[in-house]
């Protein structure tokens, strides 16, 4: 490079620092400059201006200056500075950038780093030599601050001034001239923070409290879960049992409940009768076996609503009648509605709920709800139980045929090992999982069973099958039938959250994705 004292430089304002031989065709650069402060560092003005404000602040900064020339002194020019500095900007591809080498210093020593300062952003911190303690600058005012803080400097020459940071009160703070910074994907807002859910509750309101409820927006929104608060009416919509005009709903209900207690007090004397003794004793005997470690299944008023509500349905169901396994299927509901009375209470949290807190009208409003949504559940898997229970032969034998297409080791170890699908999956399919999932797992599960078409049938199917995928590996580590068959019926599934049952969903939606629409394909052996 030519010796200083030969040549200078000067702040270009569209680009930024450095210096170029004449004999360069391209000078958008850097050009010469009479008034040239060797050694010194000026701003950068289109970083820290507006276009329009450019020639107003540099007039401003050129009269500030002295008019005379000064003399630059050797060893001392912009340029051995420029060698070791890189510039922060972006250039165009196109430009020449050999400039921006760094040359071989003189003498041996190390560059000096700037000292640590903390990003206004970001709250980063850049490292700088422990031996270090201010921050270099020129010894005037008109300092760079948009010189990033992690550059290098040239240690410094004899002849040459030590910079120091000018203590000028009028100075600008360094903040107000940081580079821009590109635009953030986060946009923040002034508004306050909502809870966890507020959001989709807001929107499950104004679903459910429409004129006239989107039953397929609404399941759509149920599918990965209904907060607590708008469960009791979302699923008295997703079942039918509530229609989606609000103007007819409390009417509707009325005419339900009070419908429902003219059964009662037509039939349910009759369950001493002989015709329904049989019946009615079965009830009364699997009713205290109902979720016997929850504290409220053993008071008496609770037992008496459920051998009310089951034998109604037993009454006006003869094709299947009551049969072993209905009886779970009444405790979801009967937590949900109490839920929808027991201000203040978690659906999860209702073990201990004394019900005599409620008013006898309010537990009568339970009873039916739970009476008329039981019954539409059981209207779409009926064959599950009448005689014989056609509906869960068919659904084991699909299961059985999932497996083997999915994962063909683990049928092939059940097959070898003697476990017949039967003997582990009847109660997967007559309990609805009821019995391997925890109470709150359950409820979660049906939010989307009810989001689902045919979700107590068909879709029941293939989150049985994924709950068989996902415990594969410790079913194939049982090396005899009965190792097998304890595993299976004792999963280690009673603490699972909610998490845990939507990716069970989730791995469900996948296999019903691959074969619901294509039966054919279920079904078909591999050709050997």
């Amino acid at each position: 490079m030519a010796s200083s004292g030969n040549r200078t430089a000067e702040v270009t304002l569209a680009t930024g620092f450095g210096s170029k031989p004449k004999s360069e065709k391209k000078t958008n650069y850097w050009k010469k400059n009479s008034e040239k402060v060797p050694g010194s560092i000026k701003p950068v003005y289109s970083a820290m201006y507006s276009p329009a404000d450019i020639p107003t602040h540099a007039q401003k900064m050129s009269s500030s200056r002295s008019p005379g020339k000064q003399k630059t002194k050797k060893g001392d020019s912009f340029a051995n500075f420029d060698s070791n500095t890189s510039d922060v900007w972006d250039v165009d591809e196109n430009e020449d950038l050999s400039f921006l080498t760094p040359q071989k210093r003189q003498g041996g020593h190390a560059p000096r780093e700037v000292p640590s300062v903390k990003s206004h952003d970001s709250g980063t911190i850049t490292s700088h030599n422990a031996g270090s303690d201010r921050i270099p600058s020129t010894s005037d005012s008109k300092i760079d601050h948009n010189i990033s803080a992690n550059v290098p400097l040239d240690d410094k020459k004899p002849g040459t001034s030590s910079p120091q940071l000018s203590s000028s009160p009028a100075r600008v703070p360094a903040h107000q001239y940081e580079p821009p910074r590109p635009a953030s994907p986060i946009r923040h807002t002034s508004q306050p923070p909502r809870e966890p859910g507020e959001g989709r509750v807001e929107k499950f309101k104004e679903l459910l409290f429409d004129t006239n409820t989107n039953l397929d927006e609404l399941r759509k929104q149920s599918w990965n879960g209904i907060p607590d608060s708008v469960r009791p009416t979302a699923w008295k919509l997703l079942l039918g049992y509530l229609p989606a005009n609000t103007d007819r709903r409390e009417q509707t209900l009325q005419r339900k409940r009070s419908e429902y207690f003219g059964f009662v007090e037509q039939y349910y004397e009759s369950r001493h009768e002989s015709q329904h003794i049989d019946t009615f004793r079965q009830i009364h005997i699997d009713i205290p076996r109902t979720n016997p470690l929850i504290p409220m299944f053993q008071m008496v008023t609770v037992q008496e609503i459920f051998e009310r509500i089951l034998f109604i349905w037993a009454i006006r169901h003869p094709a299947s009648g009551y049969v072993q396994g209905i009886n779970d299927l009444v405790t979801p509901f009967f937590f949900v509605f109490l839920s929808e009375f027991a201000v203040g209470e978690e659906v999860t949290k209702l073990d201990n709920f004394d019900l005599s807190k409620l008013k006898e009208e309010n537990v009568k409003q339970i009873e039916a709800d739970s009476f008329w949504c039981m019954s539409k559940l059981l209207d779409g898997i009926q064959d599950n139980y009448t005689f014989a229970q056609p509906g869960i032969q068919v659904k084991i034998n699909s299961l059985k045929e999932l497996i083997q297409r999915i994962n063909a080791p683990l049928h092939e170890h059940l097959d070898s090992n003697q476990v017949e699908y039967l003997q582990f999956a009847f109660r997967w399919m007559n309990n609805l999982l009821m019995r391997e999932l925890p109470l709150d797992g359950t409820i979660r599960l049906w939010d989307t069973y009810m989001s689902e078409p045919e979700g107590f049938s068909v879709f029941h199917l293939y989150v049985c099958a994924a709950l068989l995928q996902k415990y594969a590996k410790n079913i194939v580590k049982e090396k005899d039938f009965q190792g097998i068959m304890l595993f299976l019926q004792n999963l280690p599934t009673k603490s699972w959250k909610n998490d845990d049952i939507s990716l069970l969903l989730a791995e469900a939606y996948s296999l019903k994705y691959m074969f619901a629409d294509a039966p054919r394909h279920l079904g078909q052996q591999k050709k050997r």
